[in-house]
């Protein structure tokens, strides 16, 4: 028998180890089926990992996920099931691209204008590359075991022929279209972004209460005096006496040099409560003000461009940034006597998640997703939706939750999933950057189209850096198709799509969807996606909403949640406050097995988690307890003959009931996403069950020439066992000593033998 070194430095083992898992193939499930290790017709188990964004390194948020996910994924596989885990990263086309653009300005100068569509798309796509090889690198010094060989991402080719033909197929189905509409725009990053994308800074403003000239009858509240040249109507509640009698009435008023025509109108949307009871209505650079418009027929007025500056014809604000337009206005209220009121209050300012930039509502032509519009879904899978019937795609997303079809844990966040469904509007799909899938639309060229109104068209964007196609009303000039169109005098739409209507077909798609594969029909829906929080309505509601209208099936069955992975003193990781993050530094100093485990024992799903170092230095500990428990038992193998049957005394079989039990427990706290728990259970169990007191105890029984092959059968079926359930989580260390363990003899790799069953822990006699 070969003796167990003495210490275990991580550093020695885990790259030949996880060479060694790689080189095998069995991260491939039919690799596994070849080899007899899985059934043919096995269940199967599979997790598509949340692909993480190409736009530099995994952080210890990552780690937190590959860590669970590769758990889940070993443990499955040691099940018998047929396991695929299929990696792959996100072109994150806003991120990548303002990332790269942040980096060719501050080295060269330049900004994606100077360099052009086709340069500034080599550069990010040099960059993804690189990227990508890190991420990938990344992963494997974690123990990441997912199929390489089936690796995609968002913007090859396979995945981008999805995206142009579902765009098609939601088009044809009337749910895809084009209009003119307010929609969140970034000045900054110039394009507009979804509701999701908007962080909320607290902020001190003021808040104004004025009259629009001495004759106007009607005060009113706003943080935002410089929209009020854009105002074409006031609104009041239909109860509030103190307006009944203005109802209906039009003024015409001269406000800051700009002549304003306002109509009062009643709008059960309006709070009598806030501010003075009545509302300035702008419809051009507000969401509720424009569907307030479209209720009372108001007329829109833009005052604001892409560039945050005034565009209203007045000498003293035209061209001016919105903040200094602000300070001009409320000067011009104090001149005329017409600010009655100025309070400071906290304010949720919305600004752009990628860029920072203060988000302008303004109307554009763009490309929307109906979430309410009726169709017909061919088949359905989906609890309380039958085949053939008329649903919408929120029904989709909200049926596949509440029919239990999906198991969203903590559940909590239920509460918070519905209701993110009930308030959803129209999804603006599209995005005025260069990097991510290409809008597959196509229009004539005004000389070449039918229709009549082509030539005085207004342009697409007001920008200078946008292309003007012709807003072209004849059907017969717009082509929406998987390829392009034949002939010539078709232009493509220059704007790309939201980064997550691509991420949203991920399970299918990287299944070889549109394409009906064998992966496909063997591996979809899959068993489970493990996001962040943060990320549940950017990209798990659209998963369900994409996968429902596809396939009339749910995504997946499971979504674990989990939180944030924040320093020891709850603060983001970053490089500017050099507060560590990076899984390959911290492998080097405290090794995999380490880590994952105290992910895995310190996690809680849906809650935030705080690294900290003694803790990650506990669980080194508990490595190299483990390890040293390992090489005392095979160091008293000596003469041990597995071959020869042994009579358990009551004693041993005690000793085994609880082993068994162990193993019962920890498969159904698995089972049940209670992974802390887990974790937990098999801590205890190794250091205080197994190393304080069974190994003290059978000490003197090892000294006994009769009882020495009872003492070193038990020991030997309790260290086996526990590296069986422990290889998930502490995959580096339980593979080496596996090879010192005389079971390796029929099981090469602990990666690839059997879970433990609570039946076989009492069967010799």
């Amino acid at each position: 028998m070969k003796e167990l070194p003495k210490a275990y430095n991580p550093a020695e083992y885990e790259d030949a180890i996880y060479q060694r898992w790689e080189a095998s193939g069995f991260f491939n499930p039919e690799k596994m089926i070849d080899a007899g290790l899985t059934k043919p017709d096995a269940e199967p188990y599979t997790i598509m990992l949340p692909p993480p964004n190409a736009t530099g390194v995994l952080h210890m948020g990552h780690a937190l996920m590959v860590s669970w996910q590769d758990l889940l994924v070993r443990t499955a596989r040691m099940r018998g099931y047929r396991t695929l885990w299929l990696p792959g990263t996100d072109h994150a086309a806003i991120a990548t691209q303002a990332r790269v653009e942040k980096d060719i300005y501050k080295a060269e100068g330049k900004s994606r204008h100077d360099l052009g569509r086709e340069e500034l798309l080599r550069r990010i796509g040099t960059y993804v590359n690189d990227s990508r090889q890190t991420i990938q690198k990344q992963m494997r010094v974690l123990g990441a075991s997912p199929d390489w060989s089936r690796e995609a991402f968002t913007l090859d080719e396979p995945r981008s022929r999805a995206v142009r033909t579902i765009f098609k197929q939601m088009y044809d189905d009337g749910l895809i279209y084009r209009a003119n509409r307010v929609v969140n725009w970034d000045p900054k990053g110039q394009t507009t972004i979804s509701d999701d994308e908007i962080v909320y800074e607290p902020r001190q403003a003021q808040l104004y209460t004025f009259r629009y000239s001495k004759d106007f009858p009607i005060p009113i509240s706003t943080t935002q005096p410089e929209t009020k040249v854009g105002d074409t109507a006031v609104a009041v509640h239909p109860d509030d006496a103190r307006y009944q009698a203005y109802i209906g009435q039009t003024y015409e008023v001269l406000f800051c040099g700009v002549t304003l025509h306002l109509r009062v109108i009643a709008d059960h949307g309006v709070d009598p409560e806030f501010g003075t009871g009545a509302l300035g209505v702008t419809p051009a650079h507000s969401m509720i003000d424009w569907e307030m418009a479209g209720r009372h027929d108001l007329p829109v007025v833009g005052v604001i461009n892409e560039y945050a500056r005034m565009t209203v014809e007045s000498d003293n604000l035209k061209g001016k940034k919105v903040t200094e337009a602000r300070e001009v206005i409320v000067e011009w209220l104090k001149e005329h006597g017409l600010l009655l009121k100025e309070e400071t209050i906290s304010q949720n300012v919305p600004t752009a998640e990628r860029t920072g930039g203060v988000v302008q509502p303004l109307p554009k032509l763009q490309w929307f997703l109906n979430v309410n519009k009726e169709f017909t879904i061919p088949y359905s899978e989906i609890d309380g939706i039958a085949s053939g019937s008329q649903t919408t795609l929120k029904d989709l997303m909200r049926r596949a939750v509440a029919g239990g079809d999906i198991r969203i844990t903590p559940d909590h966040f239920l509460k918070t999933y519905f209701h993110w469904i009930d308030n959803l509007r129209d999804w603006c799909i599209s995005r005025q950057i260069w990097y991510g899938h290409r809008l597959p639309v196509w229009y004539r060229t005004p000389e070449n189209s039918k229709s009549q109104a082509s030539a005085s068209a207004q342009p697409q964007r007001d920008g200078p850096n946008y292309k003007q196609i012709p807003n072209l009303k004849n059907e017969e000039d717009i082509y929406v198709g998987v390829e392009a169109p034949e002939g010539e005098g078709w232009v493509q739409d220059e704007d790309t799509l939201d980064t997550w209507f691509s991420s949203g077909l991920w399970t299918f798609s990287t299944l070889g969807w549109p394409d009906q594969t064998m992966d496909l029909k063997t591996y979809h829906p899959t068993t489970l996606i493990q996001p962040g929080t943060e990320i549940l309505f950017f990209w798990v509601a659209r998963m369900i909403l994409m996968t429902g209208y596809t396939l009339g099936q749910v995504p997946f069955r499971d979504v674990l949640l989990n939180g944030m992975v924040r320093d020891g003193q709850g603060r983001k990781f970053s490089k500017s406050l050099r507060n560590g993050g990076d899984p390959i530094e911290m492998t080097q100093l405290y090794g995999a097995d380490a880590i994952r485990f105290y992910f895995a024992a310190t996690t809680v799903p849906g809650s935030d988690t705080r690294l900290h170092e003694d803790k990650l230095k506990g669980y080194k500990h508990f490595t190299n307890k483990l390890w040293n428990i390992s090489r005392f038992i095979l160091m008293n193998l000596d003469g041990f003959d597995p071959a020869v049957p042994v009579v358990w005394s009551e004693a041993d079989k005690t000793i085994l009931a609880e082993l068994d039990q162990t193993v019962a427990e920890v498969t159904e706290l698995i089972d049940g996403l209670k992974i802390h728990l887990a974790a937990e259970a098999l801590y205890q169990y190794v250091w205080h069950t197994l190393a304080d007191k069974i190994i003290e105890a059978q000490k003197m029984r090892l000294d006994n020439p009769k009882e020495r092959p009872v003492a070193q059968a038990l020991l030997i079926q309790l260290l086996e066992t526990n590296l069986r359930l422990l290889h998930p989580f502490m995959p580096f260390v339980t593979e080496v000593i596996w090879q010192y363990m005389p079971a390796s003899e029929t099981e090469p790799m602990l990666m690839t033998a059997r879970w433990p069953l609570p039946t076989e822990m009492t069967k010799a006699e």
